[in-house]
């Protein structure tokens, strides 16, 4: 999943920034989240310190701070290398900074018509998923999963374990900060995923490597994000 931060200091035109932004995400059933809106570019670089996952930044230049947008990019860049950088401005004069900043920016909007603004964001965020998709299954391999309409890529070192849900013939995927349910069985991921999981439970396959302890025991397994499952006694030599 794809973070969006926005940083513009006009309230009004923030909103209209952040509202456009969710509709699009809503029509085009994308796998992004808006995770903060603000008009301090310190409250967003703090934010995305402590973030580890790539991000699409929407960012004013002009910030009424000590610290522009340039120089906010240039940060976000120190802490988020693959990260999309838009800068959306009423200053086209001010587009030739983005390479003496060198910031390689994805792309620079102008504020001076509301409904090209809305265009271009849809294309930046069309774009950067395109982009991100790519990225994500050449370093990595990648599960996808289709539910709701939409297209879901997790990254298997993401993945924690699979759960049979309450739902019929549907099963629930632990990752990394989110719960996905769709439909399948255990039995069906079993047979086609690869060796880094296993089934420890006829409700349960787990991804070994995200493993931190096991209870024999209890029949108890703790992964390393503080959740744990089950484990049969008929499974456990196997695990």
């Amino acid at each position: 999943m794809l973070n969006i931060f926005v940083c513009e200091d006009n309230a009004i035109q923030r909103q209209t920034i952040v509202q456009t932004i969710q509709d699009i995400i809503l029509m085009e059933e994308l796998d992004m989240q808006l995770v903060l809106d603000t008009e301090d570019p310190y409250v967003l670089l703090e934010r995305v310190k402590a973030s580890q996952d790539t991000g699409i930044y929407f960012l004013d230049i002009d910030l009424n701070s000590d610290m522009n947008g340039m120089k906010l990019a240039q940060q976000i860049r120190l802490f988020d290398p693959r990260g999309f950088i838009i800068f959306i401005t009423a200053h086209s004069e001010l587009s030739y900074m983005t390479f003496q900043y060198r910031v390689e920016a994805m792309d620079f909007v102008l504020k001076d018509n509301p409904a090209e603004v809305k265009v271009k964001i849809r294309e930046c965020l069309l774009n950067a998923m395109e982009r991100y998709t790519l990225q994500t299954n050449k370093t990595h391999k990648v599960y996808t999963i289709e539910t709701g309409g939409r297209k879901i890529s997790v990254d298997y070192n993401d993945i924690f374990f699979f759960e049979t849900s309450g739902n019929i013939h549907k099963v629930i995927l632990h990752a990394k900060n989110r719960q996905i349910e769709f439909s399948g069985t255990i039995k069906e991921l079993a047979a086609t995923l690869g060796d880094s999981f296993v089934r420890c439970h006829r409700s349960f396959l787990v991804n070994k490597r995200n493993i931190k302890e096991i209870d024999a025991k209890n029949r108890i397994i703790y992964f390393i994000n503080g959740e744990s499952c089950l484990m049969s006694t008929r499974m456990m030599k196997g695990l």
